[in-house]
């Protein structure tokens, strides 16, 4: 395991989603890295996310995972939060989009239009994107 790096992200699973099992691998991928990983598990409505968030504000990112393919669904209050001042870090939404054998082509874009900053469908792709984004991030902006 890598030491810790002073880099924290939020993580957990749309909330009508009870699927485990990739939130604790990604979890577990972040610690490798040296994130400390805020986990909220399954099931987590978007006002936990944004409560979490305020309890760690030194958080860079807010990554949200959806294997039943209702995150479109899940994610509908995303506008409103913030609207409100409220998840102002990027939120990164990845996994399986829509629901059955036929996918939802528009299913990432309708995420985009809530307001979802980053669709992944590649977990690997994570700490790349987490890096590319704290580059870009102007030093001072994400209290720390």
């Amino acid at each position: 395991m890598n030491e810790p790096t002073g880099r924290t992200v939020i993580l957990g699973v749309a909330a009508s989603d009870a699927h485990a099992v990739a939130n604790r691998l990604i979890a577990m991928q972040l610690t490798g890295h040296g994130f400390t990983v805020v986990n909220l598990g399954v099931c987590t409505p978007l006002t936990e996310f944004a409560a979490a968030l305020l309890e760690h504000p030194e958080a860079e990112a807010v990554l949200i995972g959806s294997v039943n393919g209702h995150a479109v669904t899940d994610l509908a209050d995303l506008p409103r939060l913030r609207a409100a001042g409220l998840l102002d870090r990027p939120v990164v939404v990845g996994g399986n989009l829509s629901v059955g054998s036929r996918k939802d082509g528009r299913a990432a874009e309708r995420l985009r239009e809530l307001g979802v900053d980053h669709v992944l469908t590649d977990a690997t792709e994570l700490v790349l994107l987490l890096d590319v984004l704290r580059a870009a991030t102007p030093v001072g902006a994400v209290d720390g």
